[in-house]
């Protein structure tokens, strides 16, 4: 697969959210399969019992309980005690994490492009229903440095742009998401180990990478476990990775770390390459499911309305 010499970026908010799927993004909310429990009161309907205005049921009155909350009416009528029960709104945290190392912007169409167009579409969402937003970005070209704003921009361990809430905030995730460049290796379990030891609140993490990383995302995607997150890791191979057209004598070059290589393609060569691209991805798929990560491979030629309209409403993330 071929990286782009100088790949198309995108540079309004339009490039990235058509106007049309806002509206269909704007009937959606983000749920998770765990009881979670913000710092804050949100819009997001808890499975858990607590204090609201919205009355959810009774249950009989054990010794403790806050006398506030028994129903007058009740003891009226039954001579009995019985506590009112409310649905507990609750906040919830999404937590966006982008792989921006170099191999994320190869193939065509580019798949940090759609990448960046997912984590607008699914931020959107979370800040729609006043959910908190954070986007963090694993690698990539960092800023240039204060003394040479015109320099080069050096390979970064970590970006981030934190809590955001409500659709205000739109315009400040879209010049991050616009800002970014992807370059340079992956440390993609250093970045994985910095996030771990930061996050706060529950809620649900989305990794969205290629996941093809020399050093392996196994240990990474370990530490995302736990701490109350439902974690979704989203695998993004370009149309070239999984049905390659090479062929003839080539000198290839890793675009992360100028690894060379040169070989003939053959027809029983690409045959083997298919093979051995399925089974990666099949123990990829493995791997997460076994350890409670939903997983999901696409190409980058998949239109985002179809990829979050369909694909995730299918898997539990949308509702």
């Amino acid at each position: 697969m071929q990286k782009l010499q100088s790949p198309t970026r995108p540079a309004r908010l339009e490039d990235l959210l058509d106007p049309t799927l806002v509206a269909r993004l704007s009937q959606l909310d983000i749920t998770s399969r765990k009881l979670l429990s913000g710092k804050l009161k949100g819009e997001r309907r808890s499975k858990r019992r607590g204090q609201s205005v919205e009355f959810a049921d009774h249950r009989q009155y054990v010794s403790g309980d806050d006398l506030r909350h028994i129903d007058w009416n009740i003891f009226g009528r039954l001579d009995r005690l019985f506590i009112k029960l409310f649905l507990e709104e609750e906040d919830l945290s999404l937590h966006i994490v982008l792989d921006a190392s170099a191999s994320a912007d190869c193939g065509t169409p580019s798949k940090f492009l759609l990448m960046q167009k997912l984590a607008l579409a699914m931020g959107y969402v979370g800040l729609a229903n006043l959910h908190r937003l954070t986007v963090s970005v694993i690698g990539g070209l960092g800023a240039p440095a204060p003394d040479n704003p015109d320099g080069p921009r050096q390979p970064q361990l970590l970006g981030q742009l934190r809590d955001l809430r409500g659709r205000r905030r739109l315009q400040d995730l879209s010049r991050f998401l616009l800002t970014l460049e992807p370059g340079g290796p992956s440390p993609f379990t250093e970045g994985c180990k910095r996030l771990a030891v930061t996050r706060r609140g529950k809620g649900v993490m989305l990794i969205i990478s290629d996941f093809l990383i020399k050093e392996g995302y196994e240990d990474g995607l370990r530490l995302m476990l736990g701490q109350g997150y439902d974690v979704y890791a989203i695998q993004v191979l370009s149309p070239q990775e999984i049905e390659p057209t090479l062929g003839g004598d080539l000198r290839l070059k890793d675009c992360e770390d100028g690894d060379l290589a040169e070989l003939t393609i053959t027809a029983p060569l690409l045959k083997k390459y298919k093979a051995t691209v399925q089974a990666y991805c099949n123990r990829f798929r493995e791997f997460c499911q076994s350890r409670g990560i939903t997983p999901l491979t696409v190409p980058s030629d998949t239109a985002v309305d179809v990829l979050v309209l369909e694909y995730l409403r299918r898997r539990g993330l949308l509702t």
